[in-house]
């Protein structure tokens, strides 16, 4: 009999059923324990402690006697019946050495028992005779016990090697073929293992219908075996609960008693399924060999094309290169000339100042820098040099602001009109580079519509995503979300060979003299340095469509306010000029002297940080980004700052590379100024950089030197009320110093960086005091505080800048030069607390 090792029945044989009498199926799926309920607790306590010893310690256990009870069912009732049995329980496992069964044999002792018994009874009457006849059975015995043992151990051999047999193997008894065992490889086969006392039509019906029940019939009828090659069969697999094809191998031998007639079926086959999948799989392939042979055919008769293109491409990508590296160095030493040009003809025009005729001539010599400046920037846009600013834009706003901009440049023959999507995403892009763009394809558009008199202009924005089949076919690009924005003309179009070329710089169709070839260029480099994507569509006679695919950012959007123009003033700060051209550096030293600046000058960045070091003090660093020798100019700048923390420091070039550029943008906290620049853009530059830095300087000095007397004199002032002031500073530094000041003299400060979160707070909090630096990074402080007053006119409005005589457009403002001071601080707001009482005693009246 063959338990679970929880010892669950699951099988028995005809022999154990007899002695037993009972049927398979009523004990099957039933714990020994409760299929064979014994009177007898010293016997139900000695086989549960051979039945653990097996399982736990995995060996073979031997019970030489048991004493059980077994109990029949007769016409006169249960009848309980005492039997003597010698049993042995042996631990079966599986393939990776789980214990998969218990198997107990069992041999019934009974008579041997009886016999034993009598023979004690008759010993004193047979001592001599008796005792010889006793020991002859007592050795009959042995006998019988040792074939048996050897009897149970080729059972249990020829049990594991049916068990671990690798093709499937099944006896099944009557004409029910019910399954009286199976191995392990065909409970593999039909998906679970659980057979042992069910019919096959029981333990499989999903076979019904499929033939194979029918040839186990056929051969349990006729007694003749059947032999199945290749044979398909669908069986339920428990994984999934679908069916599976399986392809079998499978022998059906009939099963006879002594008198020659069929009592089962003995099966024994083969799962050839990975075999004949392969099969399958090989003709599938040969097939498609086949039709590959005729495609390669054909291919190869394209080769000699294909080849000529890849070749094209690879030309056309190494030209590309090229023409990237060599504009660097161009624009370097173009850029340079340009501003020994600039910076002479600047000074010129201030020497000169009262001849009309030579100023005509200064500027059109200035225009001429201008357009060469133009130029070198062009070709550093297309090369990816160019170092940009980016900022979150909402792109549909952007193009409602430079509508007018493109209405006047394309005309009133040329119809405009712009579609924006509802719930538009932001991108991240520099502004200025998308609005030249943008104006660059405008200018294209309006030219290919010039021949027709009149014509349409379409830009459409929006969002869209490009997946992973779209950017496996197009270099460079990277899937996921983007802003697309659309030009469409409704100009000649273009033919595909033009298309091809038009991003190459210099390349155009217009006539000689009406453009440079390098606006789609430009566009192109742009967009590519930004992360994006460009694709051209157009038709000869049907217009063209470029579209521009620009990241997608989840960032706000930053505020997009031009910057005031404030006047160019000098100073009287101390300027190091490191700059490797000599006539570019005289040039510069000329122009910072000229503005009241110190100015020291070296010729490379060792001999820069030489004069650092020696001590001298040193407000800005003015530095050249391109430098020979082993020493960089931002390893310049980092040593700089250690040996002078208070240190300011300004890189210009005309040509980046990546030294303090890395993706295309600015590193963070680093200031450049771009060659070619006017005297007036270098005078702004620094004279920002220069305030800043005071300002942040002396207020910490300020508020690091607050002593007893200063702060009983700011509270000596507090008789004034106290403000609720919002403070919109740039410069963290500068921020939070001015704040520490505003708190010592009890008002309320709240501060922000940006002119956008000032707004946010002004409507969202009532202030009396707003006070902002004229000078902001994105939306310039007069038109902040305008914006604000025309929120709360009551409003005071402070403008603290180094700055002064900027006109701000608000009547009643209040000025704080920089740097300033407590003191300063506080008598600027006691005039503005007695103005704020006015105001409100005019309302009041």
């Amino acid at each position: 009999m063959v338990m679970a090792p929880n010892f669950v029945i699951v099988g028995a044989n005809t022999a154990y059923l007899k002695v037993t009498g009972r049927h398979l199926a009523s004990i099957v799926g039933r714990s020994i324990f409760d299929a064979f309920p014994s009177p007898n607790a010293e016997s139900e306590l000695m086989l549960r402690e051979s039945l653990d010893r097996a399982v736990r310690l995995r060996v073979r256990d031997e019970l030489p006697l048991i004493r059980y009870a077994l109990v029949h069912e007769t016409p006169d009732g249960r009848v309980t019946e005492e039997r003597f049995w010698s049993a042995t329980h042996t631990p079966l496992f599986d393939n990776d050495g789980a214990l998969k069964y218990v198997m107990q044999h069992t041999e019934d002792i009974t008579e041997l028992q009886r016999l034993r018994a009598k023979t004690r009874k008759q010993a004193s009457a047979l001592e001599g005779a008796g005792g010889l006849v006793h020991n002859r059975i007592l050795k009959r015995a042995e006998a019988v016990q040792q074939r048996n043992d050897l009897l149970t151990a080729e059972a249990g051999q020829l049990r594991q090697l049916f068990s671990q047999a690798p093709g499937f193997i099944a006896v099944v008894r009557g004409p029910r073929h019910v399954y009286e065992i199976a191995n392990t490889a065909f409970g593999k086969l039909i998906g679970h293992e659980d057979v042992i006392g069910k019919t096959m039509r029981q333990a499989s019906p999903e076979v019904e219908g499929q033939g194979l029940f029918e040839v186990l019939d056929r051969v349990y009828a006729t007694g003749e075996p059947q032999v199945l090659r290749n044979r398909s069969v669908y069986l339920m697999q428990p994984e999934t609960g679908a069916l599976e094809e399986r392809f079998i191998d499978v022998v059906y031998q009939p099963v006879c008693d002594k008198e020659g007639m069929v009592t089962g079926i003995f099966i024994q086959g083969t799962d050839i399924t990975d075999q004949r999948r392969a099969e399958i799989e090989l003709l599938r392939h040969r097939d498609e060999l086949e039709q590959l042979v005729v495609e390669r055919t054909e291919a190869l008769r394209k080769s000699d094309v294909d080849r000529l293109a890849m070749q094209a491409a690879l030309h056309q990508s190494q030209k590309m290169e090229a023409l990237g590296k060599l504009t660097g160095g161009v624009a370097h030493d173009f850029n340079n000339a340009l501003q020994i040009i600039a910076g002479n003809l600047h000074l010129l025009r201030r020497t000169v100042s009262t001849d009309e005729q030579t100023q005509r001539r200064l500027e059109g010599a200035l225009g001429g820098v201008e357009r060469g400046a133009k130029l070198a920037s062009h070709l550093l846009a297309f090369a990816r040099k160019q170092p940009l600013a980016p900022v979150v834009l909402n792109t549909g706003r952007l193009l409602r602001d430079i509508d007018d901009l493109l209405r006047r440049t394309l005309g009133e023959t040329i119809e405009l009109e712009t579609v924006v999507a509802g719930g538009i995403w932001n991108t991240l892009v520099d502004r200025n580079f998308l609005e030249n763009a943008l104006l660059n394809l405008a200018i294209n558009a309006r030219d290919a519509m010039q021949d027709q008199g009149q014509g349409r202009l379409t830009i459409e924005a929006g969002n869209a995503s490009l997946d992973d089949n779209y950017a496996r076919t197009h270099a460079e690009v990277v899937a996921g979300q983007y802003v697309m924005i659309a030009i469409s003309d409704t100009g000649s179009g273009m033919t595909e060979d033009i298309v091809q070329k038009v991003f190459e710089p210099f390349f155009t169709t217009k006539p000689e003299g009406h453009g440079t070839g390098l606006g789609l260029s430009m566009v192109y480099g742009f967009v590519k340095q930004s992360g994006g994507h460009i694709k051209i569509y157009s038709e000869p006679g049907h217009g063209t469509t470029v579209r521009l695919y620009l990241p997608r950012s989840v960032q706000t959007e930053d505020a997009t306010a031009p910057l005031v123009l404030i006047p160019a003033l000098g100073g009287s700060e101390t300027i190091l000029v490191v700059e490797d051209d000599a006539q570019v550096r005289e040039t510069v030293v000329d122009m910072l002297t000229d503005l009241g600046y110190k100015v020291l000058k070296a010729s490379d960045a060792k001999s820069a940080l030489a004069v650092v070091e020696s001590g001298v003090p040193i407000d800005l660093l003015f530095t050249d980004v391109v430098m020979p020798g082993t020493l960089r100019s931002p390893e310049l700048a980092r040593r700089a700052k250690i040996a002078q923390p208070l240190i300011e420091v300004l890189f210009t070039s005309g040509y980046t590379e990546n030294a303090i550029v890395h993706g295309g943008r600015l590193d963070p906290g680093v200031a450049l100024l771009s060659k070619p620049y006017p005297r007036e853009e270098l005078a702004r530059k620094i004279r920002h950089i220069l305030s800043n830095r005071r300002h942040a300087s002396g207020l910490q000095t300020e508020v690091d030197h607050l002593t007893e007397q200063n702060l009983a004199h700011d509270r000596a002032s507090r008789n004034m009320p106290s403000l609720r002031v919002l403070v919109v500073e740039d410069d963290a530094a500068s921020l939070a110093s001015t704040l520490e000041i505003l708190e010592h003299l009890g008002h309320r400060p709240t501060g922000v960086a940006s002119a956008e979160l000032a707004l946010e707070s002004l409507a969202e909090t009532p202030f009396e005091v707003l006070m902002t630096d004229v000078n902001l990074p994105e939306m310039s402080g007069d038109v902040l505080g305008q914006r604000a007053v025309a929120l709360h006119p009551a409003l005071q409005v402070v403008f603290a800048s180094g700055m002064s005589g900027v006109e701000t457009g608000i009547a009643q403002a209040f000025w704080l030069p920089k740097p300033f001071g407590t003191e300063q601080i506080s008598n600027v707001l006691q005039r503005v607390a007695a103005g704020a009482a006015n105001v409100i005693k005019g309302q009041s009246a």
